[in-house]
């Protein structure tokens, strides 16, 4: 993750551990705010974007876990321009043209990290479809265990066998992603 803020510091916010959320409101909240009062809005607006922008990433993060890939910055960013942006659909309000514009040279990146969140959604969903023991073996698999360790966490007779399981296992999970309707819009 390319970001001041690490998967330690993401379980903290979990927790609700004050020194992470000053943190991220130091670090991030001026941006925001100041996108906001730009467009429209005032501070109190900001704040309250801000906040729903926490509450919408931890509990995403408790459901499935989260995997940024492009920097936490940016991502916060991005959950808050699309919260204020609906906010002001909801009050009837346009945005200023000179921040859209703003926003659409930005927007190849934007929209790389959109594209990823939802490829990431979509395997996490297709992930949790699959039998314990594959969601196991994977995790282990991604986290690049050794397969002499999954032979005998797993208890199969060589690594060959858990090679060819893990094999199986990427395969059910390709499958089931490769069958869903969204996947097509997301390659």
């Amino acid at each position: 993750m390319n970001s001041f803020l690490n998967d330690h510091h993401i379980e903290k916010l979990i927790e609700g551990d004050e020194t992470i959320i000053r943190l991220l409101y130091d670090k991030l909240f001026p941006r925001i705010a100041s996108y906001i009062r730009k467009n429209k809005g005032n501070d109190e607006d900001a704040k309250e974007i801000f906040q729903e922008a926490l509450f919408q990433l931890i509990v995403r993060a408790k459901a499935n876990g989260i995997q940024i890939k492009s920097s936490f910055e940016n991502y916060v960013f991005t959950v808050c321009v699309n919260l204020w942006l609906k906010e002001l659909n909801l009050r009837k309000k346009e945005v200023r043209d000179d921040v859209v514009f703003e926003l659409m040279r930005n927007d190849n990146q934007i929209v790389k990290y959109i594209i990823e969140q939802e490829q990431m959604d979509l395997f996490e969903e297709k992930f949790q479809l699959l039998s314990d023991n594959c969601r196991a073996l994977l995790k282990d698999f991604f986290n690049k265990i050794p397969y002499n360790i999954i032979v005998k966490k797993f208890s199969y007779s060589n690594e060959n066998v858990a090679f060819q399981r893990v094999f199986k296992c990427k395969k059910r999970l390709a499958d089931l992603i490769k069958a869903d309707a969204k996947y097509k819009d997301l390659i």
